[in-house]
């Protein structure tokens, strides 16, 4: 791990609110995300973890608190501006792949570079590059429905991947595969991760994976509480 901070939050607070229901979902989180360090976060169903990962991600913003990507203040761009961020500097895996069922892998995966604006020649040559090296050189016309569940999950990390992100932040990335599938996405990750320097924030039920990570944080009622290794 270096000093670069990638993602860095502030006591951010989240609450749900709709007619006279209050619900406050994250209080007071505070975490820095380094280059290159994996962080598991774990909890029960419905104690935040996905809308703390959507936070830290750019995807929402929170109630109260400050979140810094890349020390850009997200709460101070635009939409636009925050899609380009996101697009540019992170990766998302998500528990349910999320492949675009009519386009083949190469194309699912060079989509967030042709998105970003990069030529098709060269979208192309990056999408087959990282597809070779999760394994799958050899299912580039491939659609999704003629991928197995191991080798669409690979496929979403290519294409999580595909922009070289400065963090990746994965949903349950795991969560739809056997045991077996499991550790060898995880060792994927875990490679990609020691080549690339990417930082690895992952929110999991799994604690054999969880426990493969730099650190471990359990969301208890809204609040961190960092498991000591």
């Amino acid at each position: 791990m270096n000093d670069k901070k990638i993602i860095s939050c502030q006591n951010i607070s989240k609450r749900f609110k709709e007619g006279k229901l209050d619900v406050e979902v994250l209080r007071g989180i505070t975490l820095d995300i380094h280059a290159g360090e994996k962080i598991a976060i774990v909890g029960s169903s419905g104690s935040g973890k996905s809308t703390l990962l959507h936070i830290l991600g750019g995807l929402d913003l929170p109630s109260e608190g400050n979140v810094q990507i890349l020390d850009q203040d997200i709460a101070k761009l635009s939409d636009t501006q925050r899609g380009k961020l996101r697009n540019k500097s992170l990766g998302f895996i998500y528990q349910f792949h999320h492949l675009l069922p009519e386009f083949t892998a190469l194309e699912n995966v060079a989509m967030p570079l042709l998105i970003g604006g990069a030529k098709v020649l060269d979208a192309t040559k990056k999408a087959s590059d990282i597809l070779a090296k999760v394994g799958l050189g050899q299912r580039l016309n491939h659609k999704p429905g003629q991928l197995s569940g191991g080798e669409r999950q690979r496929a979403a990390i290519a294409r999580a991947l595909v922009t070289n992100p400065q963090a990746v932040l994965a949903d349950e990335p795991t969560g739809n595969l056997d045991q077996k599938t499991a550790m060898h996405i995880f060792d994927l990750m875990q490679s990609l991760n020691q080549e690339m320097q990417t930082a690895f924030i992952i929110v999991t039920h799994d604690m054999q994976l969880a426990e493969k990570m730099d650190k471990v944080y359990n969301l208890v009622d809204g609040i961190f509480i960092e498991e000591k290794k």
